[in-house]
């Protein structure tokens, strides 16, 4: 019996790849049609027929995946420092480890992606960190511990980078942001075991959305021609080497991936010490400290998924995005962080108001390296150049989760708090800069389309094409 789902059968006969190449090279030609979709309400129904299949085990694994990496945090204030006598920097430097091997292979592994089918590839993912997570409660010693988080690190590394990329490969780039939004969303709330999550994604993911086998022959006509869309800014979807170089050298990612890097810093801080600041710091019990430290996440992704939707509608990320990093501006957002982190610092003798601050902090909390991954999604094309520059973002955000440790080190965390203040208005020199930049780009290609400055441009498909815009 073959071993390939069923769910990747072909039940009907494809337009060849060149009929599409001809269709994207002269839209007004014999192959034209097949870009068109001829029900605007049906292909309302197949993206939302998506969403209920793909939303939840999206948003169930990201949960389980931050969980098995982060619950290191809320094991520390119940016993496991004491039971494995650690010291301060020994719990620091098992925080920290996870992302030494996290960060070497997600760029090779989110590469290798298109080749390995993603059912398949994920699920070995979450199996493999699903098996390290179990053999994390055998450990007896400072030394294992180490070990079962690099090997975390290795089995989680490709995962997020996958699952935005293959995001890429399903909606459109307006309709992008509601979708990474389940993901960060999902940090903040309950989920299940992984080896369920597992088999769910063997049999449920579709390695193909536009033949997944829960979609009717008229569905996938409006999938495929959905594809055909995209390919329009998409380009090839050719391994090229060339465009692993490009992206390496464009100077997009390297502002998205230090972007990513200090607003890290920030989710990393925050997240990971929640319940030991509650602790420690603001002098609630283990128990108490587990429990208050639950509606604080769920504040910080009900905003996030607000601020996505709103980036959605209208098509702005850098505005919403730089809300977060940028400490008041025009009082949006991140304006509750300053106010939180200042409360911090302040006041020393009132546990309920610097409970409060904990609130106003989880306000932007997600918003910012969120709306910075839709950002890179929305502005690289072709397909490997966009899962290069996804890996490498995710590469230089992720070695945030080395440094936040070594900063939040003891109670009160001062070092922490202001080291997080610094990363968010270095963010908004970042993202002021990078969203002057697009709209330098944008005004390029409309000076050329008008003639009114000579067409120097070395690519013409993909991000090159002169109607493809960056959204800022």
């Amino acid at each position: 019996m073959s071993s390939t789902p069923k769910h990747d059968r072909v039940d009907h006969e494809l337009p060849s790849k060149q009929d599409m190449e001809a269709a994207i090279a002269d839209p007004q030609g014999e192959n034209a049609s097949i870009m068109v979709i001829p029900d605007r309400q049906l292909e309302k129904k197949v993206v939302h027929k998506l969403d209920l299949r793909l939303a939840p085990m999206f948003a169930v694994l990201y949960f389980v995946a931050y969980l098995d990496r982060s619950n290191i945090g809320n094991a520390a204030i119940v016993g496991m420092i004491e039971d494995l006598h650690l010291t301060g920097s020994q719990f620091s430097t098992a925080a920290s480890v996870f992302f030494a091997t996290y960060v070497a292979f997600q760029i090779p592994i989110v590469l290798a992606m298109k080749k390995l089918k993603p059912s398949r590839a994920i699920t070995m993912m979450v199996v493999g960190w699903s098996t390290i997570t179990i053999g994390t409660a055998f450990v007896e010693n400072y030394g294992q511990l180490v070990a079962v988080r690099l090997l975390l690190g290795f089995c989680e590394a490709g995962f997020f980078p996958t699952l935005s990329l293959y995001i890429t490969m399903v909606y459109k780039r307006e309709e992008q942001g509601r979708r990474i939004a389940y993901l960060f969303g999902s940090v903040a709330l309950a989920g299940c075991v992984s080896f369920i999550a597992a088999a769910w994604v063997w049999w449920g993911l579709p390695n193909d959305p536009a033949l997944a086998k829960f979609l009717k022959p008229k569905e996938k006509e409006v999938m495929l021609a959905r594809d055909r869309q995209r390919l329009e800014y998409l380009g090839s979807l050719n391994f090229e080497w060339v465009e692993v170089g490009r992206a390496l050298k464009d100077p997009k990612v390297w502002l998205c991936a230090l972007i990513q890097f200090f607003q890290d810093i920030i989710l990393y801080g925050f997240s990971t010490f929640l319940p030991s600041i509650l602790k420690l710091d603001l002098n609630f019990n283990a128990m108490e400290a587990q429990y208050l430290s639950v509606p604080v996440y769920l504040l910080g992704g009900i905003v996030f998924f607000a601020a996505a939707i709103l980036g959605d509608k209208y098509k702005l990320r850098g505005t919403i995005s730089i809300s977060q990093a940028l400490e008041c501006f025009l009082g949006i957002l991140d304006i509750f962080a300053v106010v939180g982190y200042s409360i911090l610092l302040g006041v020393s003798n009132s546990p309920g108001v610097r409970y409060f601050a904990c609130y106003l902090i989880a306000i932007p909390l997600y918003c910012g390296p969120g709306l910075n991954e839709i950002w890179i999604n929305n502005n690289m094309a072709p397909h490997y150049r966009r899962a290069t520059a996804i890996g490498l973002q995710q590469t230089i955000g992720n070695i945030a989760g080395v440094v936040a440790p070594q900063v939040y080190r003891a109670a009160p965390y001062r070092l922490g708090h202001w080291c997080s203040l610094g990363s968010a208005i270095i963010c908004m020199v970042l993202i002021a800069f990078k969203i002057l930049y697009l709209r330098a780009l944008n005004r390029k290609k409309e000076q050329i389309s008008r003639g009114e400055r000579e067409d120097d441009r070395k690519e013409t498909t993909g991000e090159g094409a002169l109607d493809f815009r960056y959204i800022y």
